[in-house]
């Protein structure tokens, strides 16, 4: 039996997805959270074989919580379930430790079988975005400019596109200010802008393309 970790700061998705999952032969919710520091608590006193999360979250994102994970709990496989764009978001969620990325908008089947594939150790991405990255093409322009993006970057900009200040980044990785605006300023070159209300934009509409 999967013993499966939901982690979603919406009550009404966690709810949904309990029940999803209750009648599962194979599947059982061992846990249900609502936020990233919520999930790091819980697997340090619970067994945990996956985990079904959201990245946006008040306290600690996504992408922080996998590299925690990553790090210390190397065993556990996490697969975002998100409301975000695969094609912006899913390489670097790949890269800082998770095995698969569903968009929110896919049916209870896929989410099913997303979680057996992982448990086997596979990664799971839709069939779009594996023809693209198999053929070493990227239909989004965001997507693209998004792959170019380390996962700290992307984590920096993620929080700043949120209205996280610098202070407030820096806690959050664990890295001082001076390295935060570091990252700002890579990140303004990269995106060719000055100051960091036309990052922001820029970021977003990055997103949209």
């Amino acid at each position: 039996m999967i013993k499966l970790l939901i982690a979603d700061n919406h009550p009404i998705t966690r709810k949904g997805l309990e029940v999803l999952f209750s009648a599962s032969p194979n599947i059982k919710v061992v846990g249900s959270v609502n936020d990233g520091e919520a999930i790091l608590d819980f697997v340090k006193k619970n067994p945990v074989d996956i985990i079904l999360t959201e990245t946006d979250f008040p306290k600690l994102n996504g992408l922080t919580v996998l590299r925690h994970l990553k790090n210390d709990f190397p065993d556990i496989k996490t697969v975002i379930l998100s409301a975000q764009p695969e094609e912006v978001y899913a390489i670097n969620a790949i890269k800082a430790g998770a095995a698969g990325y569903l968009n929110k908008s896919v049916n209870v089947i896929t989410i099913n079988e997303a979680i057996l594939k992982v448990h086997d150790g596979g990664i799971h991405l839709s069939n779009d975005l594996t023809q693209q990255l198999a053929l070493g093409t990227r239909v989004n322009k965001g997507g693209a400019f998004y792959k170019k993006l380390s996962t700290r970057e992307a984590e920096v900009l993620k929080l700043l596109t949120i209205g996280r200040k610098n202070k407030e980044i820096s806690k959050e990785l664990d890295i001082n200010e001076k390295t935060v605006s570091t990252y700002k300023a890579r990140l303004m070159r990269k995106l060719k802008v000055t100051n960091l209300v036309d990052l922001v934009n820029q970021a977003k509409l990055s997103q949209q393309v």
